[in-house]
């Protein structure tokens, strides 16, 4: 029965409640993706069918509206008396996946759908059991769009005092955060609102050689660990391991010792906290006891809590190349204490590195050179992730600008970046004066600088909605001209803030006053991992090509949820190469290259970060660099069977292009690995 002659069914019944208007097409739509997941490729059949499913639905429901579930009930009937079985079973299936989808959704919003806003179905599970408002019995008392109206109203207070209202801007920072263009770091989306109210996700202390000074730290990084957020620590002014102690006529522990004793520390807070809290030890490589931090987690089960970077000077790296010795310095007295040779223990780091990961490289002598309040003193350490190089007790609060979001019809919306990158400005300098800090020293210390960290996420997507490959000339200079965009951007609207609320007390005397340019922020630019956050925003992680195209990763210590890339899944079925088996393929294996069945340019676009040689790594971590006025959290990624050769020069290619850090990891070498590819999908 042709469609146009049926004319009596006009409307339907949401599972809401609403009436909206009937769709045929939409049966039509469904039909035909049952088929194709059973290997069915006839559209025609599909339109057949949903005629005869409209022409039952005109016969049963003549004079009343049906409901969804009654459409698809006789969608469910046609196809089992059409004897197209499988296809039915198919169809029931995947009504039963979206039932329990909505099971699930309505358990956090209470069947509101309209309180998920755009949240997937993963993004909410995470939500539901990390960042909404719950009760003593631990019940959730909190919807998505609860949370971020909680967030928008508290950190739009921050208005009020330099005189300006904020019932608008509370209303520009919620529609930001709800339409997934921007989203601040965790512990703002969890406390801000919040008897709690710490929002900066980054700390850096200081650890002085003396019990004090050790133990008075540990305490604050307690404090910091207990409301969700992390530490940096550099614990090169210990004194050497076995070295004199005068006040007990004893010997000194060492750094490594005392590294020990916060990594039991932190776990154990860790357990009780609203999350795990990372750290970051460093250790310049002219320390006495250098060889003992390479080598301090050559077991599994040694400083879980830290990450580990070796503070390497220029002066060092020259060594390497000239095959030289260096000076080693006796951090208690600051004078010559003796010299090795700099390619051995060059060999011992990447071979650490090639075994666990650990250490990464922090370059600090151009850290220093980059930093624009180095009249403040040095800087020694970074955050627990790299991205954000701070001064003794300075912290940071980060977000991320969700590209996506900003890529239509292949074209950028530079406007709409604009205008986004603005209102992300004002919404972080306003987290920094809303901030509850552990310790007067750190919020002293952190609103002189008022440094933020304004990021992106989904530059991978970005690329691949542009069609452009991510390890290319055209990769590059496109995420320069993002990365400058948004930087100019920022700057622009600091500037602004500081003729309306003043500069930040740092900027006299900081590289920025010499340059005349008035700043409300001594930085505003840092690339962050973007771990959670970009899966609640659906976007590829921070600067970062795909890690794989489907991919199994663990969030949450015992939650494993799965992906399939949208953009790949689009791309497919427009180009007519989609199929459940091409799918199945993707999922068991480590990349897309050598599945012929998918066409070169698009197996070309889609390039995962172990498709990509470590030398355009680098390069794309460099070309960003240059517009990042903080670091870069990127991982160079290398397959299992890489030597340790390359992870010798990927090394060296680091430091000579001028980043100023590097962290590697070696698919397979570390027993908890977050994402996982290939056999046992």
């Amino acid at each position: 029965m042709p469609s146009e002659q049926i004319t009596s069914i006009k409307n339907i019944i949401k599972r809401d409640g609403r009436v909206d208007e009937f769709n045929l097409k939409k049966i039509e739509d469904a039909i035909f993706s049952a088929a194709e997941s059973v290997g069915g490729n006839d559209k025609t059949l599909a339109k057949e069918l949903a005629e005869k499913v409209h022409a039952s639905l005109n016969e049963k429901f003549y004079n009343r509206t049906p409901t969804v579930d009654d459409v698809q009930d006789l969608v469910e009937k046609t196809l089992i008396e059409e004897g197209h079985a499988q296809t039915a079973k198919a169809f029931i299936l995947f009504r039963h996946k979206k039932d329990q989808e909505r099971e699930q959704r309505a358990l956090i919003t209470g069947g509101e759908d309209n309180e998920n806003l755009n949240f997937s179905t993963q993004a909410l599970k995470i939500l539901e059991r990390r960042y909404l408002l719950k009760n003593p019995e631990g019940i959730v008392i909190e919807t998505p769009k609860g949370m971020l109206r909680r967030v928008a109203k508290n950190i739009a207070q921050a208005d009020k005092l330099y005189g300006e209202p904020a019932e608008e801007t509370e209303e520009k920072f919620y529609n930001l955060m709800a339409e997934l263009k921007f989203l601040p770091n965790s512990p703002t989306l969890m406390n801000a609102g919040t008897t709690t109210q710490q929002l900066g996700s980054c700390f850096v202390l200081p650890v002085e050689d003396t019990m004090e000074g050790i133990f008075g730290s540990l305490k604050h990084a307690a404090l910091i660990h207990q409301r969700g957020s992390g530490t940096g620590f550099s614990f090169s002014r210990l004194r050497r391991k076995g070295d004199f102690v005068k006040a007990n006529v004893g010997v000194a522990a060492g750094p490594v010792s005392f590294m020990k004793v916060y990594d039991k520390a932190l776990e154990a807070i860790k357990q009780g906290g609203i999350r795990p809290g990372a750290n970051m030890a460093v250790l310049r490589v002219d320390h006495p006891d250098i060889i003992r931090f390479i080598e301090a987690k050559g077991s599994k089960n040694s400083l879980k809590n830290f990450n580990l970077s070796v503070a390497i000077t220029d002066r060092f790296m020259r060594s390497v190349e000239a095959d030289r010795e260096y000076f080693i310095t006796d951090p208690k007295t600051e004078r010559y204490f003796g010299k090795m040779r700099a390619k051995d223990v060059f060999a011992m780091i990447t071979q650490n590195a090639w075994k666990s990961g650990d250490p990464g490289l922090i370059f600090i002598d151009e850290i220093n050179r980059k930093h624009p309040a180095n009249h403040l003193g040095e800087i020694e350490t970074t955050n627990q992730c790299g991205e954000a190089p701070l001064l003794p007790y300075e912290g940071i609060v980060l977000g991320s600008i969700n590209l996506n979001k900003f890529i239509h019809d292949q074209k950028i919306d530079w406007d709409n970046l604009q205008e986004s990158v603005r209102l992300a400005v004002h919404f972080l300098d306003n987290v920094i004066d809303m901030n509850s800090y552990p310790a007067k020293v750190i919020e002293k210390q952190t609103k002189k600088t008022r440094k933020f960290g304004l990021g992106m996420m989904g530059l991978a997507d970005a690329l691949a909605k542009l069609r452009i490959k991510y390890n290319s000339e055209e990769g590059l200079e496109t995420a320069e001209k993002i990365i400058s965009f948004i930087k100019d951007c920022a700057y622009e609207k600091s500037a602004e803030m500081a003729e309306k609320r003043g500069v930040c007390p740092a900027w006299e005397g900081s590289e920025h006053q010499n340059e005349g340019i008035k700043l409300r922020n001594m930085t505003c630019i840092s690339l962050s991992p973007t771990g959670t956050i970009s899966i609640l925003a659906n976007a590829s992680s921070g600067c970062e090509p795909f890690f794989a195209i489907s991919y199994h990763q663990s969030v949450l210590g015992d939650t494993e949820l799965v992906y399939l890339n949208k953009t790949f899944e689009k791309i497919a079925k427009e180009r007519g190469f989609y199929s459940p088996e091409l799918i199945r393929k993707i999922a068991s294996s480590a990349g897309l290259q050598h599945l012929k069945e998918i066409p070169k340019d698009v197996r070309e676009i889609f390039v995962t970060a172990q498709d990509i040689e470590p030398e355009w790594h680098i390069r794309m971590q460099s070309t960003l660099q240059k517009h990042v006025d903080n670091s870069i959290s990127k991982t160079i990624n290398f397959p299992r069977n890489a030597a340790i050769k390359d992870v010798e020069e990927a090394y060296m290619l680091a430091w000579k292009s001028k980043c100023k850090g590097i962290t590697i990891y070696r698919d397979g070498s570390y027993e908890d690995q977050v994402v996982t590819i290939g056999e046992g999908m």
